[in-house]
């Protein structure tokens, strides 16, 4: 996809994370892929997921040769690919159990993956709507069953992946999975609030048990990548007019390498703290360099987050541990 932009280019410089072990949900592409490129390039030991073998394998093949080209042998990590269907909780099982059997730290847990704006409502494998079941539950599984792995590194991170589209989200309590009513973006924003609210209730979590994993939002702005296009273009022929509209405005977006890079900020950054966001700094959060972002008030009300947690527990049949 492509898009107009009068801005200059900006980056980051990621510390040196040679001997950390990171997972990248949806790293075959996109926000994903450049994530994972980044972090091999800072010599981290990457595991990235996708759902098509055959996307999975051609990422895998080409974060290999930027990582030979971008460093020497010693310097640059390696990656490795695993299946991951997040609208399925036995593939979440299966992955999380691989991880957390071979007996290493996951130091750093990207939530990235996502399906965004699916113009009908659709199920998962467990019955959810795809939304909320893809963007939060299969990610609250997930890290769930990934604490283990999380609790034998001394520095471990969650980065979960939001969106500005959150401040149009409402938690239907009443009608989660959008069975009475369903809108493709009302959907989109409920779960993209649910992902905020899980990572501030984690970072509650974490500091009242003391778990010692620091839990951190991030958004990647308006930027251009597969989702901008696969999820409000499923079932039609062509992007929707909003999406070609903003693809085309001057400024208004920014590339995947960009809209990584909240992600990474929230995952290195030395002075953040738990339940931090990060986003864009730029017009709207749109674009630009990577600072803190605002949230809705919504976002950080621990009732409704205590709800939804447990809620969530009963869903997907993963209970995190209470002490």
């Amino acid at each position: 996809m492509t898009g107009k932009t009068s801005r200059r280019p900006f980056d980051i410089v990621l510390p040196e994370l040679r001997g950390k072990r990171a997972l990248v949900t949806g790293a075959n592409s996109g926000l994903g892929f450049e994530t994972a490129k980044r972090l091999l390039a800072a010599g981290a030991d990457v595991i990235i997921t996708a759902r098509s073998a055959e996307k999975g394998e051609a990422a895998l093949h080409e974060l290999q040769s930027a990582a030979s080209a971008a460093s020497p042998q010693p310097a640059r990590g390696a990656v490795t690919l695993a299946s991951l269907d997040l609208a399925n909780l036995a593939s979440v099982e299966r992955l999380a159990s691989e991880v957390v059997a071979d007996g290493h730290p996951l130091d750093l847990l990207f939530n990235n993956a996502g399906v965004m704006a699916v113009p009908k409502r659709t199920l998962t494998d467990d019955g959810f709507e795809l939304q909320l079941g893809t963007n939060h539950l299969g990610h609250f599984a997930l890290t769930g069953r990934l604490l283990p792995a999380l609790m034998r590194s001394d520095s471990a991170r969650v980065i979960t992946m939001s969106s500005i589209m959150h401040w149009m989200g409402r938690i239907d309590f009443d009608d989660l999975q959008s069975e009475n009513h369903y809108s493709a973006w009302g959907a989109y924003g409920q779960s993209k609030l649910a992902n905020l609210m899980f990572a501030k209730e984690f970072a509650r979590r974490n500091a009242s048990l003391g778990w010692k994993i620091l839990s951190v939002a991030a958004h990647p702005g308006f930027s251009r990548t597969n989702l901008q296009s696969s999820g409000p273009n499923l079932g039609r022929e062509k992007p929707s007019g909003f999406m070609r509209r903003m693809n085309a405005a001057p400024g208004m977006t920014q590339s995947a390498a960009e809209g990584a890079l909240p992600e990474l900020f929230a995952a290195t950054n030395p002075e953040a703290l738990g339940g931090d966001y990060f986003g864009p700094s730029g017009f709207m959060e749109l674009t630009g360099e990577p600072g803190f972002a605002h949230f809705a008030k919504r976002a950080e009300k621990e009732r409704p987050a205590e709800l939804l947690w447990s809620m969530s527990e009963t869903l997907t049949g993963v209970t995190y541990p209470n002490d």
